[in-house]
């Protein structure tokens, strides 16, 4: 993902959340918690939440069921053989995983411990301190999925891919992730030092980063080489996107006017794994005429709320092609099912990852949180996010290992390099853009 992914102040893996109102009492939260991530989200316990968890249930009002974890906890305190493993903190926190794992509500519905909270600090303000880069732990192995681009990781020769063995000379293996993390991170000026497996290499090279303030980007742009095309990212839906986007597309006007034209917009959402819905909302209405529904949010009780594009708007006339991905999620997929439903654009890629619960995000007494699935978001045409994602009009299945094209390299590299790399989704969003910007 870009593009959590997750990330994390490191960018460490950012959960994403979308609200509905940056201001509201009650903040309504879209997550992706099975991509990259990472880019740490300010919870502020009672501040974000805006809600308190009710006094436990008294014993005569817990279900009767109850009583059988009581009786499972007591047979382990009293005869569990190797009484060092008995952590009743660990064992709480599993038995909690355990039950809203019954609820099948994959991806979305999630408990944080109060370090895993606590790594979600400050994860979509832009910008963070950290060494830059976006991680994911799978399969038993902390990998590197991306430095963040003039970060101190790839400054340091980091690379995408990387899996990191050790921190500091302390071996990570079977380390949770936000232990790892919190090795990893740490105030700007500061170093560590990482022990890392390069792809395709056989041993392994300590390397030593020198921690620093990461501003991170959400909306970057570049005019495609020997075209009147325009290359557009979002990367994420922070918290000053669609400030971004309006200082890109005055940038994008100035040059029209100076007598540079601009004949379409190559809009890239790949691994954009989602963010504030009230950005997303913002985005949205530079795209698409005024009026134009963006997305409903139902209940479980059926009732439907429903979000339109306000404003004039700055993008409104431009031709359009969008490129997703299986790492498009959340805001992404809004933005997506909102453009090829209003007929706005068409889109090129693989279907997007198919998240869309909103979650309302509960404290608890120790500083864990709980976020809990409460509504769900839909296509303007109803359609449902959850567990299907958006399918796009043309589909372009690419290898995740494959170099994917964004305006770093398209400032740097001339075009017949970059069709030479292999990403068929570019190269075929941009053929399909130059045919209908003619």
């Amino acid at each position: 993902m870009n593009f959590t992914a997750s990330c994390q102040n490191f960018s460490e893996r950012p959960v994403y959340q979308m609200y509905t109102n940056k201001r509201s009492q009650f903040k309504h939260i879209i997550i992706v918690s099975s991509l990259i991530v990472v880019m740490l989200i300010n919870f502020g316990a009672g501040l974000l939440t805006g809600l308190s968890v009710r006094p436990a249930l008294a014993a005569e009002s817990r279900p009767a069921q109850f009583d059988i974890f009581w009786e499972a906890w007591d047979l382990v305190d009293r005869f569990f053989v190797d009484r060092e493993k008995i952590d009743p903190t660990r064992m709480t926190y599993g038995a909690i995983h355990g039950m809203l794992s019954t609820l099948g509500d994959e991806n979305h519905t999630v408990f944080f411990s109060p370090e895993e909270a606590e790594q979600q600090e400050s994860a979509l303000e832009g910008s963070f301190e950290g060494i830059g880069a976006y991680v994911e732990q799978k399969d038993g192995k902390f990998r590197i999925v991306a430095p963040i681009h003039g970060s101190p990781a790839e400054e340091a020769g980091i690379l995408a891919g990387d899996v990191v063995l050790m921190v500091n000379g302390e071996d990570i293996v079977d380390l949770p992730e936000w232990e790892i993390i919190s090795r990893i991170r740490g105030p700007a000026g500061s170093t560590v030092e990482l022990t890392v497996l390069h792809p395709e290499a056989t041993e392994p090279v300590t390397i030593l980063v020198t921690r620093g303030k990461i501003d991170v980007e959400s909306v970057t742009w570049t005019r495609i080489p020997d075209t009147d095309l325009v290359y557009l990212q979002i990367s994420q839906f922070a918290a000053d996107t669609g400030d971004e986007l309006i200082r890109v597309l005055n940038a994008i006007d100035a040059e029209v006017e100076a007598g540079k034209p601009v004949k379409g917009v190559l809009l890239d959402l790949r691994n954009n794994p989602g963010g504030y819905l009230q950005e997303a909302l913002r985005v949205n209405s530079q795209f698409l005429d005024a009026g134009k529904v963006i997305l409903h949010e139902r209940d479980a009780e059926g009732n439907l709320r429903t979000y339109k594009s306000v404003g004039k708007g700055l993008a409104r006339a431009y031709p359009m092609v969008v490129l997703i991905n299986q790492g498009t999620a959340s805001a992404g997929e809004i933005t997506a099912g909102a453009l090829q439903e209003n007929a706005r654009a068409k889109l090129l890629g693989a279907t997007t990852l198919g998240t869309g619960t909103v979650l309302q995000p509960f404290t608890l007494s120790d500083g864990s949180v709980l976020r809990l699935g409460v509504t769900n978001w839909l296509t303007p045409n109803q359609n449902l996010l959850k567990d299907r994602g958006v399918t796009p009009d043309t589909v372009v299945e690419q290898d995740a290992a494959v170099r994917m094209v964004d305006s770093y390299l398209l400032e740097r590299e001339p075009l017949s390099e970059i069709i030479a790399m292999g990403d068929r989704q570019f190269n075929l969003g941009l053929f399909q853009l130059q045919l209908s910007s003619r």
